[in-house]
C-alpha cells in the first residue's frame, strides 16, 4: 500500500465470505472483496478499488465486454443512463448500481451502440450477469 509518506506495510488476513482484515500502522479495518475473471474488486472505507491479476495465464470465463458490463457482486440498479439503440463512447456510464451502501458505475468498455438493456431500476442483480448488450462493432470501412 502506498500512502502520502510512501509505501506502508500492510497485513491482509482472509476472514471468509469475501471479508478481509487489513492491518497497517494506522490501525485495522475490514475490507470486502469480490473476484470476477482476472480482477478483484475491493471495497475499503467507502471506496472501490479494482486489482488486476498479474498472472498472464489467468483464465477468462467469458468475453471481456460481457464481464465489463455486469455487476461485480449482488447489487441494486439505481439508474439506467442509456436506451436501446443509443450510441455511446468508451467510459460512458451506462448503469449505476448500489452495493454495500456504495455506488458502482458500469461503464462502456468501448465506443458502440446499445442493443439491449437487461435490467430495471430497483432490480437486484447478481454478479457476472450482463446488464447491457452491445451491437456487434461496425467495420471500419462502413460510413457512420
Amino acid at each position: 500500500m502506498v500512502g502520502a509518506a510512501g509505501p506502508a506495510a500492510v497485513k491482509i488476513t482472509p476472514l471468509g465470505d469475501g471479508r478481509y482484515e487489513v492491518a497497517a500502522e494506522a490501525g485495522r479495518t475490514i475490507a470486502y472483496g469480490a473476484r470476477r475473471g482476472g480482477q478483484t474488486w475491493v471495497f475499503l472505507r467507502g471506496r472501490v478499488y479494482v486489482v488486476e491479476a498479474t498472472d498472464n495465464q489467468s483464465r477468462r470465463a467469458r468475453h471481456h465486454d460481457e464481464a465489463a458490463m455486469s455487476a461485480p457482486m449482488p447489487a441494486t440498479v439505481v439508474a439506467i443512463n442509456v436506451t436501446a439503440g443509443q450510441a455511446v463512447k468508451a467510459g460512458d456510464v451506462l448503469v449505476v448500481l448500489e452495493a454495500m451502501k456504495m455506488e458502482l458505475a458500469v461503464t462502456a468498455p468501448h465506443d458502440g451502440r446499445i442493443r439491449d438493456i437487461t435490467c430495471r431500476v430497483g432490480e437486484l442483480v447478481q454478479p457476472d450477469v450482463p446488464l447491457v448488450a452491445f451491437d456487434e462493432p461496425e467495420s471500419s470501412n462502413e460510413s457512420r
